[in-house]
């Protein structure tokens, strides 16, 4: 009798402690979505069973980087964790000049207002939602400029992520050099499904934006799950180490934002990393202002310290190939029950198509923010919506967008869950899918006037 084949990947860590968690009744869970107006963000984490809401903020920090919190330098200024992350910085990802920020978010504030003025287009491969905004607070127009496959979720294309040089060509041609301050990069594409961006596309997209004297800013936060599928589907980086071609990546941009809520497993802190001097001098005069000392940026010196650990642990080979197994794990059992989720399965997250998951709800009624919803009744599973809701309202007509994706994000946090914790969540789509032609759409109760997915309040249709 033939052996079964080996599995494709084990954690590389034992537990060594527990958080309980509770399991609570289809009841109580009815009641809890009503209160929280259809919004998962709304919830109370008191009230959630498996948590896959995001992967920000929300993974384990390892035995070292807990005992480098004992060693916090909570001095006002000159933090010796401060030197030590910057230290870090430098040597993983390569960049020159580092300014430490309280989330990846402060870090898009400062790089928007110091770059951006008004009429200024920003071209990217797909928004994210904080980014844009940023983007468009200083007067800039973002344009998505990502490959057509990124936008089908049936695609398989191994790398969704990468730019369309020739849209991007003609984008440049058509508003002029001088009127682009940056190309907006991200590895790991979030809002397409988590899809990665190849090195040789990369490669191109340096050399078409030096052409033309055009700056590469790079959205790091996922920039390590990128590595990782660049090491297993480019040719020629299979004998590579992740954090070579982690370093080989950041070595084709200019700098850098980065929440290191996600890749350098953390529960709070980010920073902003710069080559060039004089953006990198007028950040860290900014910074002072809007969140603190440039040798603390609005964290604590323990925090920097746990930063630093999670850098590196994030960079390891066995860590990356743990972490992504998990995710395709949960991918694949989803598929077995025949859901449409987005293809190839990310590296974060798997990515549920909601309009063909649901096809009888329009997409003017939500219908990925109703079926979070209805996910979370069936198993207490949290996850998020990211279609019509996330893309929010075009700033100068007031009409929504309406994204040909249309997907709810199962986030998976790091090191956090187990396999049977997939299983369950997979089985709960499962019964979630054969009940699908009893879910209806929504209606916006209550819309906030910036990133209304955080708090925006529903009822059914």
């Amino acid at each position: 009798m033939p052996l079964p084949p080996r599995r494709s990947w084990a954690e590389p860590f034992k537990i060594k402690m527990v958080e309980p968690v509770r399991m609570s009744t289809r009841e109580e869970r009815e009641r809890a979505i009503t209160e929280a107006g259809y919004n998962t963000f709304l919830l109370r984490s008191a009230d959630v069973y498996i948590d896959l809401l995001t992967d920000s903020g929300t993974s384990a920090m390892s035995d070292r980087q807990w005992a480098g919190m004992m060693l916090g330098d909570e001095a006002y200024a000159g933090s010796v964790n401060f030197y030590h992350l910057e230290d870090t910085i430098q040597r993983v990802y390569g960049y020159k000049h580092v300014i430490p920020t309280h989330q990846g978010r402060g870090a898009e504030h400062l790089i928007s207002k110091i770059l951006i003025r008004p009429g200024h287009v920003i071209p990217g491969n797909m928004y994210f939602t904080t980014t844009r905004l940023h983007q468009e607070l200083a007067g800039g127009r973002f344009v998505d400029v990502i490959i057509p496959e990124a936008h089908d979720p049936e695609s398989t294309h191994p790398f969704k992520g990468n730019f369309d040089l020739d849209k991007l060509g003609s984008l440049i041609e058509r508003v002029g050099a001088q009127n682009i301050p940056y190309v907006s990069m991200a590895t790991s594409v979030n809002m397409a499904g988590c899809q990665q961006l190849s090195k040789g596309n990369l490669r191109a997209l340096r050399e078409l934006t030096a052409k033309h004297g055009i700056r590469i800013l790079h959205d790091a936060t996922r920039v390590a799950e990128n590595a990782y599928f660049i090491q297993q589907r480019e040719p020629g980086h299979a004998n590579r180490s992740c954090a070579s071609i982690v370093h080989e990546i950041c070595s084709y941009t200019d700098g850098a934002t980065m929440s290191a809520k996600k890749d350098a497993l953390v529960n709070i802190g980010g920073f902003l990393a710069l080559n060039e001097w004089d953006v990198f001098e007028e950040a860290r005069n900014l910074v002072v202002v809007y969140e603190g000392l440039h040798t603390y940026g609005g964290l604590a010196g323990r925090d920097m310290e746990a930063m630093a650990i999670g850098i590196h642990e994030s960079v390891d080979d066995d860590h990356i190939r743990a972490r992504v197994g998990q995710v395709q794990y949960l991918g694949e059992r989803i598929l077995g029950f025949g859901i449409p989720i987005v293809l190839p399965i990310g590296g974060h997250g798997v990515f549920v198509d909601a309009k063909r998951f649901l096809p009888h709800v329009p997409q003017t009624a939500y219908p990925a923010q109703a079926l979070a919803a209805a996910i979370y009744v069936d198993s207490g599973v949290r996850t998020m919506e990211r279609g019509a809701v996330s893309a929010g309202r075009n700033p100068e007509t007031g009409q929504e967008y309406f994204p040909s994706l249309e997907l709810v994000r199962l986030t998976v946090p790091r090191r956090v869950y187990t396999q049977a914790h997939m299983d369950v969540v997979a089985e709960s789509l499962a019964f979630v899918y054969e009940e699908r032609d009893q879910i209806r759409g929504l209606r916006l109760t209550y819309e906030p006037r910036y990133l209304r997915f955080f708090q925006a309040r529903f009822e059914p249709l």
